[in-house]
Protein backbone atom coordinates (compact mmCIF):
# COMPACT_ATOMS: atom_id res chain seq x y z
CA UNK A 1 0.00 0.00 0.00
CA UNK A 2 1.29 3.44 -0.92
CA UNK A 3 1.72 6.28 1.56
CA UNK A 4 0.12 9.60 0.65
CA UNK A 5 0.94 12.94 2.25
CA UNK A 6 -2.21 14.98 2.77
CA UNK A 7 -2.55 17.34 -0.19
CA UNK A 8 -0.29 19.26 -2.52
CA UNK A 9 1.70 20.95 0.28
CA UNK A 10 2.36 17.58 1.91
CA UNK A 11 3.56 16.14 -1.39
CA UNK A 12 5.81 19.15 -1.93
CA UNK A 13 7.15 18.82 1.62
CA UNK A 14 7.97 15.15 1.01
CA UNK A 15 9.99 16.02 -2.09
CA UNK A 16 11.65 18.95 -0.35
CA UNK A 17 12.88 17.23 2.80
CA UNK A 18 13.86 14.04 0.97
CA UNK A 19 16.83 15.88 -0.49
CA UNK A 20 17.84 17.51 2.80
CA UNK A 21 17.48 14.98 5.62
CA UNK A 22 19.66 12.04 6.57
CA UNK A 23 17.84 8.90 5.29
CA UNK A 24 17.15 7.67 8.83
CA UNK A 25 15.65 11.03 9.83
CA UNK A 26 13.68 11.14 6.59
CA UNK A 27 12.22 7.69 7.27
CA UNK A 28 11.43 8.67 10.86
CA UNK A 29 9.59 11.77 9.63
CA UNK A 30 7.47 9.64 7.32
CA UNK A 31 6.75 7.19 10.14
CA UNK A 32 5.65 10.08 12.36
CA UNK A 33 3.27 11.17 9.60
CA UNK A 34 1.86 7.65 9.17
CA UNK A 35 1.20 7.33 12.91
CA UNK A 36 -0.19 10.86 13.29
CA UNK A 37 -2.41 10.54 10.23
CA UNK A 38 -3.77 7.24 11.51
CA UNK A 39 -4.56 8.83 14.89
CA UNK A 40 -6.19 11.82 13.18
CA UNK A 41 -8.79 9.64 11.48
CA UNK A 42 -11.36 10.25 14.22
CA UNK A 43 -10.73 13.97 14.69
CA UNK A 44 -12.59 15.37 11.67
CA UNK A 45 -9.68 17.51 10.50
CA UNK A 46 -10.29 19.60 7.40
CA UNK A 47 -8.47 18.79 4.18
CA UNK A 48 -6.21 21.79 4.72
CA UNK A 49 -5.47 20.74 8.30
CA UNK A 50 -4.49 17.25 7.10
CA UNK A 51 -2.19 18.83 4.55
CA UNK A 52 -0.67 21.03 7.25
CA UNK A 53 -0.25 18.01 9.53
CA UNK A 54 1.74 16.25 6.81
CA UNK A 55 4.01 19.28 6.48
CA UNK A 56 4.47 19.45 10.26
CA UNK A 57 5.45 15.78 10.46
CA UNK A 58 7.79 15.92 7.49
CA UNK A 59 9.49 19.11 8.72
CA UNK A 60 9.57 18.28 12.44
CA UNK A 61 13.29 17.38 12.33
CA UNK A 62 14.18 19.61 9.37
CA UNK A 63 16.24 21.77 11.72
CA UNK A 64 18.89 19.03 11.68
CA UNK A 65 19.49 19.63 7.96
CA UNK A 66 22.43 21.78 6.92
CA UNK A 67 20.10 24.10 5.01
CA UNK A 68 18.22 24.95 8.21
CA UNK A 69 21.13 24.97 10.66
CA UNK A 70 20.55 28.48 11.96
CA UNK A 71 21.21 30.05 15.37
CA UNK A 72 18.06 28.76 17.08
CA UNK A 73 17.30 25.34 18.55
CA UNK A 74 16.77 22.76 15.81
CA UNK A 75 13.07 22.56 16.71
CA UNK A 76 12.63 26.30 16.15
CA UNK A 77 14.64 26.30 12.92
CA UNK A 78 12.43 23.50 11.58
CA UNK A 79 9.29 25.30 12.72
CA UNK A 80 10.36 28.51 11.00
CA UNK A 81 11.18 26.61 7.81
CA UNK A 82 7.80 24.88 7.77
CA UNK A 83 5.93 28.13 8.41
CA UNK A 84 7.75 29.81 5.52
CA UNK A 85 7.09 26.77 3.32
CA UNK A 86 3.35 27.02 4.02
CA UNK A 87 3.30 30.80 3.57
CA UNK A 88 4.72 30.33 0.07
CA UNK A 89 1.72 28.09 -0.65
CA UNK A 90 -0.91 30.51 0.62
CA UNK A 91 -1.73 28.97 4.00
CA UNK A 92 -3.36 31.31 6.51
CA UNK A 93 -1.33 32.59 9.49
CA UNK A 94 -3.51 30.73 12.02
CA UNK A 95 -2.77 27.34 10.50
CA UNK A 96 0.89 28.22 9.99
CA UNK A 97 1.09 29.05 13.70
CA UNK A 98 -0.36 25.64 14.57
CA UNK A 99 2.28 23.94 12.44
CA UNK A 100 4.99 26.10 13.99
CA UNK A 101 3.87 25.09 17.48
CA UNK A 102 3.63 21.41 16.51
CA UNK A 103 7.26 21.38 15.43
CA UNK A 104 8.70 23.73 18.05
CA UNK A 105 7.08 21.78 20.89
CA UNK A 106 7.55 18.22 19.70
CA UNK A 107 10.38 17.61 22.20
CA UNK A 108 8.41 19.17 25.09
CA UNK A 109 6.49 16.41 26.91
CA UNK A 110 3.59 17.59 29.03
CA UNK A 111 3.24 20.76 26.94
CA UNK A 112 2.78 19.38 23.44
CA UNK A 113 0.04 17.02 24.60
CA UNK A 114 -2.00 19.94 25.94
CA UNK A 115 -1.71 22.25 22.96
CA UNK A 116 -3.70 22.10 19.69
CA UNK A 117 -4.56 18.96 17.73
CA UNK A 118 -1.67 19.24 15.27
CA UNK A 119 0.82 19.58 18.12
CA UNK A 120 -0.68 16.60 19.95
CA UNK A 121 -0.63 14.49 16.80
CA UNK A 122 3.00 15.24 15.92
CA UNK A 123 4.04 14.54 19.51
CA UNK A 124 2.08 11.28 19.44
CA UNK A 125 3.76 10.24 16.20
CA UNK A 126 7.19 10.96 17.64
CA UNK A 127 6.62 9.15 20.93
CA UNK A 128 4.99 6.11 19.35
CA UNK A 129 7.76 5.75 16.78
CA UNK A 130 10.49 5.93 19.41
CA UNK A 131 8.66 3.64 21.84
CA UNK A 132 7.80 1.10 19.15
CA UNK A 133 4.39 0.73 20.81
CA UNK A 134 2.32 0.59 17.63
CA UNK A 135 0.46 -2.56 18.58
CA UNK A 136 0.09 -5.73 16.57
CA UNK A 137 -3.63 -5.31 15.92
CA UNK A 138 -3.38 -2.71 13.16
CA UNK A 139 -1.86 -4.77 10.35
CA UNK A 140 -2.33 -2.02 7.75
CA UNK A 141 -0.49 0.53 9.89
CA UNK A 142 2.34 -1.90 10.55
CA UNK A 143 2.58 -2.64 6.84
CA UNK A 144 2.99 1.03 6.03
CA UNK A 145 5.61 1.55 8.72
CA UNK A 146 7.67 -1.41 7.54
CA UNK A 147 8.23 0.38 4.22
CA UNK A 148 10.38 2.94 6.08
CA UNK A 149 12.98 1.18 8.28
CA UNK A 150 14.05 2.91 11.49
CA UNK A 151 17.75 2.56 10.58
CA UNK A 152 19.38 3.58 13.89
CA UNK A 153 17.30 6.75 14.13
CA UNK A 154 18.19 7.33 17.79
CA UNK A 155 21.91 7.28 17.01
CA UNK A 156 21.61 9.39 13.87
CA UNK A 157 19.25 12.02 15.28
CA UNK A 158 21.11 12.36 18.56
CA UNK A 159 24.40 12.79 16.74
CA UNK A 160 22.90 15.37 14.37
CA UNK A 161 21.55 17.52 17.20
CA UNK A 162 24.81 17.27 19.17
CA UNK A 163 26.95 18.10 16.13
CA UNK A 164 25.08 21.39 15.74
CA UNK A 165 25.21 22.14 19.47
CA UNK A 166 28.96 21.52 19.73
CA UNK A 167 29.52 24.13 17.05
CA UNK A 168 26.94 26.52 18.50
CA UNK A 169 26.12 25.80 22.18
CA UNK A 170 23.37 28.44 22.19
CA UNK A 171 21.30 25.95 20.16
CA UNK A 172 21.16 23.68 23.22
CA UNK A 173 19.87 25.53 26.32
CA UNK A 174 20.45 23.59 29.52
CA UNK A 175 16.81 22.73 30.24
CA UNK A 176 16.00 21.61 26.69
CA UNK A 177 16.19 18.23 24.97
CA UNK A 178 19.15 19.40 22.84
CA UNK A 179 20.76 20.67 26.03
CA UNK A 180 20.45 17.26 27.66
CA UNK A 181 21.98 15.59 24.62
CA UNK A 182 24.88 18.04 24.58
CA UNK A 183 25.54 17.59 28.31
CA UNK A 184 25.58 13.80 27.95
CA UNK A 185 27.96 14.06 25.00
CA UNK A 186 30.34 16.36 26.85
CA UNK A 187 30.31 14.01 29.85
CA UNK A 188 31.14 11.01 27.66
CA UNK A 189 32.44 12.27 24.30
CA UNK A 190 33.84 8.89 23.24
CA UNK A 191 30.51 7.07 23.53
CA UNK A 192 30.08 5.32 20.15
CA UNK A 193 26.46 4.42 20.77
CA UNK A 194 23.16 6.19 21.25
CA UNK A 195 23.43 9.35 23.34
CA UNK A 196 22.66 8.47 26.97
CA UNK A 197 20.17 11.36 27.22
CA UNK A 198 18.15 10.30 24.19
Amino acid sequence: MDVTFGGSAGKDAYEHVRGLLHPAIFNHSIRVWIIANNAAAGLSLTTEECDALAVACLFHDAGTATEYDGPQRFEVEGADAASDFLAERGFEPTLRKQVWEAIALHTSPGIAERTGPLTRLVRLGVTVDFSGNVGEADKELLGLLRQFPRADIELVLGNAVVAQAVMRPSKAPAASWPGGLLAAHLANPKNPGVNEAF
